[in-house]
């Protein structure tokens, strides 16, 4: 059994690890909005749209858990000659981790998949795709991008979606081609044709997939041993089975077998939760980790994704969260980084709950904070308070300030319990934070006018509300510092 403490140093490793990942991309949209009535033109409920997201999808989500994680992302797949490809490489020129080749094909078009959500339910999901191998030229050009990039990487990932890319014997080639030059390939399957995957060091099934390939129904305590028969029969290094709720199964070719519990405490969304897996255990080899080290890692981190909303990724910091999670106060739980806070607020808005955001300095606490927040916790159910950086406190307050470093004031700010959540921003102004978050409810004190609100506009632009919170006569940190200098 591996120790929890022993994978702390491998998640803190991650920035020295290099994983390619060739395979199916797709643009994932997500079309969020309110249903209020029926189509008088039929059927069906009319969607009022309220906003979009839109994020790498397919095997471009195993590269975006590669960064959230920390490591350095080398990424092969083919495009159609088409707009949505244009997004895709601006998502993929936004990451710095991320060396990428696109190889245009344009008698294909690029892979979209659009769900439209209402009242936190998805209502229709609508796909744009090519499903046909690649032509001899666009195969050739892979192999050459792949030849280019693999000496910069330890370990290559195969994401087969089956559109095409990984089609024709393109799997059987990558991985001679990854083996001559002494690197590990990992296997994200699809489909009961297992064969095209002989020699992988790794594959990571889910349970269906496996019921597949092994043509039989899988029962619970028989996966090991299922997983063993296609080891036997392809050649495979290893077998990573992810069994949902009854977490994974490790089978070698040595014939261990080591089961792992699942890490979940509520599941939400299994969405991309195996391109979190396959994406961790790369990177957790291409550090130097052992397979049971990265298993066991996979394992956790796919606790993180299923507990959030849409195809989610699990970052770094909370990787280290959940391994130190015995030592975690509740407080400093409450602390998130950005992307973190975004999942998290999503999670809460999937739910039902209102999100309120304020902000500011709390250099010193005192009962003017505590009113404000007090009132902002009130207007909302879940309360995320954005906390200026050290840096940004002293350009507003100017030197000497702030008096308590941005750790002490998070920690404070988090253990109260109307702070739902702490995110620290270095900017100036939260423009950022709101326009990531959306909050349904921005609040600050009534020294402000609403149009003097920072994110105001934003907010009230999509329906959210502004509130304008009582002050508490008599308090401030400035006055109080001024007290004590004199």
């Amino acid at each position: 059994m591996t120790e929890r403490s022993s994978l702390l140093p491998l998640v803190e490793s991650f920035s020295d690890a290099h994983v390619l990942c060739v395979g199916d991309v797709m643009l994932d949209r997500f079309v969020y909005g309110r249903v209020e009535r029926i189509s008088p033109e039929a059927p069906i409920p009319v969607l009022r749209v309220d906003r979009e997201a839109t994020m790498l999808g397919g095997a471009g989500n195993v590269v975006r858990n590669l960064v959230a994680l920390g490591a350095n992302a080398r990424f092969v797949s083919v495009v159609g000659d088409d707009a949505p490809a244009d997004e895709l490489r601006t998502l993929l020129g936004d990451e710095q981790r991320i060396k990428y080749s696109l190889i245009t094909d344009a008698s294909r078009r690029t892979s979209i998949k659009t769900r439209f959500l209402a009242a936190n339910q998805q209502i229709v999901r609508a796909d744009w795709e090519t499903v046909k191998p690649l032509s001899a030229t666009t195969h050739a050009a892979i192999l050459e991008a792949v030849t280019a990039l693999l000496p910069e990487c330890s370990v290559m990932v195969l994401s087969d979606y089956r559109k095409g890319v990984l089609d024709n014997g393109a799997v059987g080639q990558l991985i001679a081609a990854a083996h001559a030059a002494g690197k590990r390939v990992v296997i994200d399957p699809k489909g009961n044709s297992y064969h095209r995957y002989q020699g992988a060091d790794v594959i990571t099934p889910n349970r269906y997939e496996l019921a597949l390939a092994t043509d039989t129904p899988v029962a619970e305590g028989e996966e090991g041993g299922c997983a063993s028969r296609l080891i036997e029969k392809y050649g495979f290094g290893a077998v990573l089975a992810t069994l949902g709720e009854d977490g994974m199964v490790l089978a070698t070719s040595e014939g261990d077998i080591t089961r792992l519990p699942a890490e979940a405490r509520e599941v939400f969304d299994v969405s991309g939760a195996g391109d979190t897996v396959v994406a961790t255990l790369a990177a957790a080899l291409a550090t130097g980790a052992r397979l049971e080290e990265a298993a066991a890692l996979a394992n956790i981190t796919a606790g993180i994704v299923v507990g959030k909303v849409g195809t989610a990724a699990a970052y770094a910091s909370e990787v280290a969260h959940a391994l130190r999670h015995q030592d975690l106060s509740k407080a400093e739980a409450k602390a998130m980084v950005m992307e973190a806070a975004r999942d998290r607020v999503e999670l809460w808005r999937r739910q039902g709950l209102k999100i309120g955001f304020t902000n500011g300095c709390f250099d010193l606490l005192h009962p003017g904070h505590i009113s404000l927040l007090s009132q902002a916790k009130a207007a909302c159910d879940r309360l995320v308070v954005g906390l200026n950086s050290d840096a940004s406190v002293a350009r507003l307050k100017g030197p000497g300030r702030p008096i308590q470093s941005e750790v002490a004031r998070t920690t404070v700010l988090a253990s109260l319990a109307t702070v739902d959540m702490v995110v620290i921003f270095g900017e100036d102004t939260p423009a950022r934070v709101i326009e990531k978050l959306r909050p349904d409810v921005l609040v600050k004190g009534a020294d402000y006018r609403i149009n003097e609100v920072v994110g105001a506009d934003l907010v009230q632009g999509y329906g959210g509300k502004v509130l304008l919170a009582r002050l508490e006569a008599g308090y401030s940190t400035s006055a109080t510092l001024s007290r004590i200098a004199h």
